[in-house]
């Protein structure tokens, strides 16, 4: 059965919907998603008071700006809880014509609710703006997972090295861990962060940021390389250690598109743009094969490859032999050519030079990837 409700003079309307369409329009808060917590909040402090019934409503009508606030009491011929009840003969001071049995809504004037009522509502709108904006910041977030930000350095932890950017309205710790070595950053400078995760903490959206991540050298590839960004060219595999070298394995749709040269692009132009902003990282671009032997000859550039042994298929393992005077070309220093060309192809990888092993009954170890 509906409830009948009392008739009585409109109240006041709420001064409140000028202010939720303005935060609608300058934070993009939802007028709807705001009303719903004034909603919870005022029925909440209805409850708290011992007078009124917990049988409430509140309606609030953003298109004619009504604010409606009543209490909901069974109609009955003799009161027992005034809380709940009221009699026949008040309610028929109401709404003429009420009998026991039905229920009638009796409206409240927002002013009675008194200080309680109003803290509960400023509170709950506060909270509620605060989870907007963390929903929203937490989308926009979202959408530059696996991407590049542009930031300006707010701060250095002289201690621990952590430096804190400024990304849109928002803050992000760039860890030490995730700097590239011997990198130094001054107050304002603006740099290029790559996003590797968001984390949505009870303190907000938190972004992951990195500058040593295998993505930043491809996203800065695809923003650099037309003919990655329209899908000619594919980046098929990265490896890196950042601040001295990465390799890039690529290869294209249309053949009569060079992958390599499109990277690299006039004079180098493209490339040099991408090793700058790396801080002169060091970047082999190779051409990706499906045939083993050559996509592993091609990841050991610039060493030249005398031959591959497969040596088991399923563990991916195998021996190149290489000429005695690039053996330390095709290793690199401390072994990372020879270690990045393992990440690359996803091989473990034997090297030998083409006059055996200088005397060792066992070749050294094999390069694996991680």
């Amino acid at each position: 059965m509906s409830a009948a409700r009392a008739k009585k003079k409109p109240q006041e309307e709420f001064n409140l919907f000028d202010a939720l369409k303005m935060l609608e329009k300058e934070k993009g808060i939802p007028v709807d998603y705001m009303i719903e917590k004034i909603q919870t909040a005022i029925a909440q402090a209805i409850k708290k008071d011992p007078f009124n019934s917990e049988n409430s409503v509140v309606e609030i009508n953003p298109e004619t700006g009504r604010f409606y606030v009543a209490l909901r009491k069974d109609v009955v011929e003799e009161v027992e809880n005034p809380t709940t009840q009221i009699s026949v003969a008040d309610a028929a001071k109401y709404q003429s014509g009420i009998t026991a049995g039905q229920v009638l809504e009796v409206a409240l004037d927002p002013k009675k609710f008194g200080r309680i009522a109003a803290q509960a509502a400023k509170s709950s709108i506060h909270q509620g703006i605060r989870e907007a904006e963390k929903g929203l910041l937490l989308k926009e977030y979202e959408s530059r997972q696996h991407d590049i930000v542009s930031a300006k350095v707010l701060r250095v932890d002289p201690v621990r090295g952590n430096v804190t950017l400024e990304i849109g309205n928002s803050e992000a710790v760039l860890p030490k861990t995730e700097q590239i070595p011997d990198e130094t950053f001054t107050e304002g400078q603006r740099i290029k962060v790559y996003v590797v995760d968001v984390q949505n903490t009870e303190k907000g959206p938190r972004l992951m940021i990195s500058r040593t991540h295998p993505g930043l050298v491809k996203r800065l590839f695809e923003m650099n390389v037309p003919e990655i960004y329209d899908g000619t060219v594919e980046i098929r595999s990265i490896s890196r250690e950042a601040g001295s070298r990465s390799k890039l394995a690529v290869s294209t749709r249309d053949e009569n598109v060079d992958a390599i040269g499109a990277c690299i692009g006039p004079k180098g132009a493209r490339v040099n743009t991408i090793v700058e902003e790396l801080g002169g990282e060091k970047i082999d671009i190779v051409n990706y094969s499906e045939d083993p032997a050559a996509y592993i000859s091609a990841a050991l550039s610039p060493a030249t490859v005398l031959g591959v042994e497969i040596l088991d298929a399923d563990a991916h393992s195998c021996r190149v032999t290489v000429p005695d005077h690039q053996l330390s070309l095709a290793i690199g220093n401390k072994g990372q050519n020879a270690r990045l060309a393992a990440r690359l192809t996803g091989w473990k990888i034997d090297i030998r030079p083409e006059s055996g092993f200088y005397g060792e009954e066992e070749p050294a170890p094999a390069a694996e990837q991680e």
